[in-house]
């Protein structure tokens, strides 16, 4: 049995509560934890929170989530369809859009939860959510205050990088023949996300990426290590730092790294400069993947403070 399956409600060392979570999202049930900060509040700020790319919860999230709880903040943390608890078809197919709009639909859980201020909602995403928040506060009024960390600005920049010209053509054929595959009623084509196996043609091949998505992977008995190739087709024309200006006037924290090789570091520091007021950025030493395990006192810590200042 799955710890998710174990418990309803659970009180974790006296700090905090956990509750397991599901929802309707237009027909796919979506699942996910609910944290609660032990106190006797009837009513709480509340936080919607999801992972980046081909990632579940458990993957440093609950952490996060678990901190957020001890200072006073309520969260939704859940698993997009397709991935982790959820449901969904295909299983490990990622369409940006679909996942902002199911981060829509937690909100509109929240909203029914007794528990939430309805008042004081805020986002919190990173890495491929990091560029999903962008968007969903600048398109949902329900939404107060957002955090984006280590986010992705531009998919078709990131993409010039991350595939020599020499490949692209390749690519195209591969996304041309996945299509006709799914028309012809054949099971999606899949792309392993890590690996340092150059004939896996993984999506990342970079040894942080490996580490890191490898050994959080094992926080995560639904994890697998891999995608459908049309997440990638989907990516590469995913630019939600176009919204980045329209989120304003809601307070916006990016907290970036400063030698950021998924997520590039230029193109976030750009982004950050054609945003407006009331905003702040905050550079943290290293790469993509360290606000989640060496950085995360500093990354946590400046999302409970700009919360704390903006929901409560």
């Amino acid at each position: 049995m799955k710890e998710t399956e174990k418990k309803e409600c659970e009180l974790v060392e006296g700090k905090y509560i956990r509750r397991n979570i599901e929802f309707n999202a237009e027909g796919t049930i979506l699942r996910g934890w609910f944290y609660l900060p032990n106190t006797n509040e009837l009513r709480f700020p509340t936080i919607i929170m999801a992972h980046g790319f081909g990632s579940l919860k458990e993957m440093h999230l609950d952490r996060f989530a678990q901190t957020f709880a001890v200072n006073g903040f309520a969260s939704i943390l859940f698993d997009y369809s397709n991935f982790g608890d959820s449901d969904g078809q295909p299983r490990g197919e990622i369409n940006p859009w679909r996942q902002i709009e199911e981060y829509k639909h937690a909100i509109t859980f929240a909203t029914t939860l007794a528990e939430v201020d309805t008042e004081k909602i805020g986002v919190w995403g990173t890495s491929y959510s990091g560029g999903h928040v962008l968007v969903v506060g600048a398109s949902d009024h329900r939404v107060k205050c957002v955090v984006s960390q280590v986010p992705t600005i531009s998919g078709s920049e990131s993409s010039l990088r991350r595939v020599p010209a020499e490949k692209v053509e390749t690519l195209y054929e591969e996304f041309r023949q996945d299509r006709v595959n799914r028309m012809l009623g054949k099971q999606p084509i899949k792309r392993t996300l890590v690996s340092n196996n150059i004939e896996d043609n993984p999506v990342y091949g970079t040894a942080e990426a490996l580490e890191w998505y490898l050994t959080s992977g094992e926080k995560s008995p639904n994890w697998t290590n891999e995608v459908t190739l049309r997440s990638i087709e989907y990516s590469r024309t995913y630019n939600p730092g176009t919204f980045i200006s329209l989120v304003s006037p809601k307070p916006l924290l990016l907290l970036v790294g400063t030698d950021d090789n998924v997520t590039p570091t230029d193109l976030a520091l750009n982004a950050y400069e054609a945003a407006l007021e009331p905003k702040k950025l905050v550079l943290i030493q290293g790469g993509h993947f360290d606000p989640y395990i060496k950085k995360f006192d500093i990354a946590s810590k400046e999302a409970i403070e700009w919360f704390t200042k903006h929901l409560q």
